[in-house]
This record gives structure tokens, C-alpha cells and sequence, in this order.
């Protein structure tokens, strides 16, 4: 379908100028007319990639979007309300879209699913089920405090990689400082004495003259290693090979593990809470799950749903899971309250996550001291081994 790029007048004469999706330039000029617009200029826009809306600005338009409905206000009404006051423009672009589908006929969940760069299928989902039990403002204030408290998770364990990948990049900055400029200085003063330089020492001014002789291979050799990665992560050996070897890394990988327990059980609980069936709520938990190896464990559950067993044993089997989350969820299923279980269990590993990031945070401090001590602080004391040897050989 494609995007038109419009700007029309208000009825109090201000002017408006946004993008929409629509199948034609008359279908434009016809929707604005029943927002009681004058168009002023409509015309095809330039294909562009469509831009990725921040969890945030969905939180607070979803909360805001129910806090209408459960007011009494109509539908449209309430969308062209979110439109007009979004400080997002691709937000306000997408919910324009959105008022046009629902003013054709479609439903709110398939106009929305329209829109994958701000609704996922969990979101489309959830209010389809909404609409179809007619409890909208229900389910729209459980997507924002989900979407808020799995928000909370992602930035937690992205906050805690932030410190060491900055430490890390400086020292690295100062590493190559020292090799290009320093090193190169107290080369030249040994080379003007002739004398013979202890093995450390002949290390570093290698690889001082390699980064100055060599610096373009480096930047090669990393945009090779870069586009290697990427392509063997792209395909399913080698993603799920990663992810398994990213959970079982020590410290990090419990981390990530109990991230993933957290965001797993939160999601899977709000969706059957919601009144999304089993087997569609696995099959969507599985798609958001981030982790191949978490993936494909909960399709393996959803399988052994369809074939009329339990969810928990293959859970269990996947070794993914701890025992504690998997005899819960069986207890679930057995008493018949498993929303409520998988709630109370991801309730229990957001604080996991707080205690992982902080052990992962004071673990890293002291490993980045010794690591930054032995690199540069090697490099200082290499050099200056042959001017202690001068030195000795003058007093001797």
C-alpha cells in the first residue's frame, strides 16, 4: 500500500502536515473531508523505512488510550485524540492509519496489525481479544503495566553492559595512544644507545610498528569479523549456537536466563489473562522470547499442549528453565490459576534481575581494574625495563 504525504487545514485554519497509508490519493482526500479537513496538497511520499516507535511512547499512549475508553468515549474518537497530542510524529502517522481502518469497517486489532514498527503481535492480539469480550479498557491498562515492567527488564540488563563496554572502548582508546605516539618515542631512544632489549619490551614496540604499519588491516580484519558474525547469527545453526553459549556464560548467563524466566512467564501470564488461548499465547511468547534456546523450548511445550500433555515437562526437559519455575507452572496447571502462577513467578525473578545486574556489576569492577593494571601497566613497565638495565649497568 502506498504512503501519501499530505497537509490540510483545520477548521480553526491551522495547518497539518503527516504521512498515511492508503491505498490511493482519492481514499486521502476522502478520509481528511470526514475529519472535516481542507486539503491543501496530497502526494505519493518516497518510500522510506519505516521508523521503529519507542516502547515508552507506546506505554503512554496505550495508557491513555484506556483511560479514554473506559470514560466513554468512541473509539475514533479517542484514536484522533492520541493523534493529535502524540509528541511522536510516526506514532501520530500510524494512528491516523489506524482511525482510516477502523472508519473502513476493520477491527481495532486489524488495524493495528497493520503497524508492526509500534504493535507487536502481542499487543494486537491482547486487543483483539479485548474487543471480542468487550473488556478493551481492561486489557489495554494490563498491556501498559506489562509492557512497562518488560520495558524495566530490557533497560536493566542493557544499563549493566553499558558501564564495562564504556571503561573497555576508553581503555582501548588509550591503548592505541600509547602504541602510535608514546611507544614510538622511547623506540627511538633505545635505538640511539644500540642496546640489547629485554623480550617484553621487543613485544610492545611489535606491536607498536605493527599498528602503525598495519592499522588498515585491523579495521579489515574487524569489519570482516563484524559481517561474519552477523551472517552466521542470521542463520539458525549459528543463531541458536550463540544464544546457548550466551546462557551458559558465567555471571551474564544467569543474568540473560533469569531475564528471559521474567519476560516469558509475564508475557504468557498477561496474554492468557487476557483470554488469548494457550496454544496462540506460547506460539506469540515464543516469537518474543529474544533467545533461540528459549524459543524453542516453549515450542516444544506448545507441541506437548496440542498433543494433550502438559506444558511444564517439556520445559523441564529443556534444561532452560529452573526447577523452581517449572513445578510452579505445573502446580498452575493443576489447579487451574496458572495466570496467576506465571504472574507471581515473574514477579519473583524482576527482583532476580536486580540482584543479577548488581553481582554482574561488582564482579565486573574488580576484573576491569586487573585487566586495565595488567594491559597498561604491563606496556609502562616494558618500557622502561631496558632504563632500569642502563641504569644498573652505570652504577655497576
Amino acid at each position: 500500500m502506498p504512503v501519501f504525504e499530505y497537509t490540510a487545514q483545520t477548521a480553526t485554519g491551522e495547518e497539518h502536515t503527516s504521512t498515511i497509508d492508503l491505498p490511493s490519493r482519492d481514499d486521502v482526500i476522502a478520509h481528511l473531508r470526514r475529519k472535516r479537513m481542507r486539503v491543501v496538497r496530497v502526494r505519493e511520499a518516497r518510500k522510506t523505512r519505516k521508523t521503529k516507535v519507542p516502547t515508552r511512547d507506546i506505554v503512554i499512549f496505550t495508557r491513555q488510550f484506556a483511560t479514554m475508553i473506559n470514560a466513554g468515549l468512541p473509539l475514533v474518537q479517542a484514536l484522533n485524540i492520541l493523534a493529535q497530542q502524540s509528541d511522536n510524529k510516526a506514532l501520530a502517522d500510524v494512528t491516523n492509519q489506524v482511525v482510516y481502518d477502523v472508519e473502513s469497517g476493520n477491527t481495532l486489532a486489524d488495524a493495528l496489525a497493520k503497524h508492526k514498527n509500534a504493535f507487536s503481535d502481542l499487543f494486537v492480539n491482547m486487543v483483539a481479544a479485548g474487543e471480542a469480550g468487550g473488556i478493551l479498557d481492561t486489557i489495554l491498562l494490563r498491556l501498559a503495566v506489562f509492557l512497562e515492567k518488560n520495558d524495566a527488564i530490557i533497560r536493566k540488563v542493557k544499563g549493566a553492559m553499558i558501564y564495562p563496554t564504556v571503561i573497555f572502548s576508553v581503555a582501548g582508546i588509550a591503548i592505541v595512544i600509547l602504541l602510535i605516539f608514546v611507544i614510538p618515542t622511547f623506540q627511538r631512544m633505545f635505538a640511539s644507545v644500540s642496546m640489547e632489549l629485554p623480550l617484553p619490551t621487543k613485544i610492545v614496540i611489535g606491536m607498536s610498528e605493527f599498528l602503525q604499519n598495519f592499522w588498515w588491516a585491523l579495521i579489515i580484519g574487524g569489519f570482516a569479523f563484524t559481517a561474519g558474525f552477523k551472517k552466521f547469527y542470521a542463520t539458525s545453526t549459528g543463531h541458536l549456537i550463540i544464544d546457548r553459549i550466551m546462557l551458559n556464560s558465567p555471571v551474564l548467563g544467569d543474568l540473560l536466563r533469569k531475564s528471559a524466566v521474567s519476560r516469558f512467564t509475564r508475557t504468557l501470564g498477561t496474554l492468557i489473562s487476557s483470554g488469548v488461548s494457550i496454544l496462540e499465547g506460547l506460539e506469540i511468547t515464543a516469537r518474543t522470547a529474544g533467545n533461540r534456546v528459549i524459543h524453542d523450548a516453549v515450542m516444544a511445550s506448545r507441541g506437548s499442549i496440542a498433543g494433550g500433555e502438559t506444558i511444564a515437562d517439556p520445559l523441564a526437559k529443556s534444561g532452560v528453565f529452573p526447577p523452581m519455575v517449572t513445578s510452579m507452572i505445573a502446580v498452575g496447571e493443576a489447579t487451574g490459576g496458572l495466570d496467576q502462577m506465571l504472574t507471581k513467578i515473574a514477579d519473583f525473578y524482576d527482583d532476580e534481575v536486580d540482584t543479577a545486574v548488581g553481582s554482574l556489576l561488582s564482579l565486573m569492577e574488580p576484573i576491569m581494574i586487573v585487566v586495565l593494571g595488567v594491559v597498561v601497566g604491563g606496556m609502562i613497565v616494558a618500557m622502561y625495563l631496558p632504563i632500569f638495565n642502563m641504569i644498573n649497568a652505570v652504577e655497576g
